[in-house]
């Protein structure tokens, strides 16, 4: 099991509206490739009290041959979506879990 991990830096002055965006129409997009198991949403936070407007998408898949056809044919056209609707007003980077059972 391999967890794709997304993690969002928004400006506050469009956290809410691109929150909106991505759980109405990015989110269900990347699944509707076919190729995730699920996702989840997270505030992330640094400890108790703080809060900041960074979020963290987990996207699981099966492994990483699923991965690889998403990055091949999907995830271009949808990182390009949020830059265009977003700018640098919305910085992400990506990295890897992988269950250790």
């Amino acid at each position: 099991m391999i967890v794709y991990n997304v993690t969002l830096a928004i400006e506050p002055s469009i956290e809410a509206e691109c929150i909106d965006w991505l759980k109405e129409i990015h989110i269900p997009e990347v699944m509707a490739t076919g190729l995730f198991l699920s996702s989840e949403i997270f505030k992330v936070f640094e400890g108790p009290g703080s809060e900041h407007g960074s979020y963290a998408i987990q996207y699981r898949l099966e492994g990483w041959d699923a991965y690889k056809k998403y990055q091949e044919t999907f995830a271009a056209d949808l990182q390009a979506k949020t830059r265009a609707k977003y700018g640098e007003r919305v910085l992400a980077f990506r990295t890897f879990l992988e269950l250790q059972q």
